[in-house]
């Protein structure tokens, strides 16, 4: 028994790379349509809540709704680059400076969307510096950008490459853990 086991070969869960980064990268900063659902956890300072997310981009236009346990103290988030809006649970529908209230209030702290749909996909935003560190497979593995730290722990195939599946988003004391449990494009 001990001669077959030595015998068998392991399939690699990695494949070589297709693409060098710089072609990555400009695919993925380009792509202006995807949908995903998955799971956050957030730590923010002494707070923290876990929640589904749905996330739906449109081109410049980036849809959120997040729910917490049995759908109770759902959120929705939309957002352009220039206007923000915020409709609650309670189904009031917040613009500008009050959505920007509600999401810190409500999630202790304000999430740089406009660059969180960019890190999604596994690259920098390009309007901002960016310091990366990529993997063999020249996937990022660590990015630091805008004072946020995103790990990626982990990609998986989709029809259109590659893309992260566990992230970790860190800045002073704020630390959320995102899970992608589909992708669709």
């Amino acid at each position: 028994m001990a001669i077959v086991a030595t015998g068998c070969k392991t399939v690699p869960t990695a494949l070589p790379p297709t693409q060098t980064w710089e072609e990555r990268r400009m695919e993925l900063q380009q792509r202006a349509v995807f949908e995903l659902r998955g799971r956050l956890a957030v730590a923010a300072g002494e707070e923290g809540f876990n929640a589904r997310l749905r996330w739906k981009q449109e081109g410049p236009q980036s849809h959120l709704a997040l729910d917490g346990p049995l759908g109770v103290g759902g959120v929705q988030i939309a957002a352009n680059g220039e206007a923000l809006t915020v409709r609650n649970s309670r189904g009031e529908q917040l613009d500008e400076a009050a959505a920007r209230q509600e999401m810190a209030a409500r999630l202790g702290f304000e999430p740089p969307i406009e660059s969180l749909r960019y890190w999604v996909l596994g690259v920098p935003d390009p309007a901002h510096p960016a310091d990366v560190v990529l993997d063999e497979e020249q996937r990022l593995a660590r990015l630091t950008q805008q004072g946020w730290e995103i790990e990626y722990g982990k990609y998986a195939p989709t029809p259109e490459g590659w893309l992260p599946v566990r992230m970790t988003l860190k800045r002073s004391d704020v630390r959320v853990r995102l899970v992608v449990d589909a992708w669709h494009s």
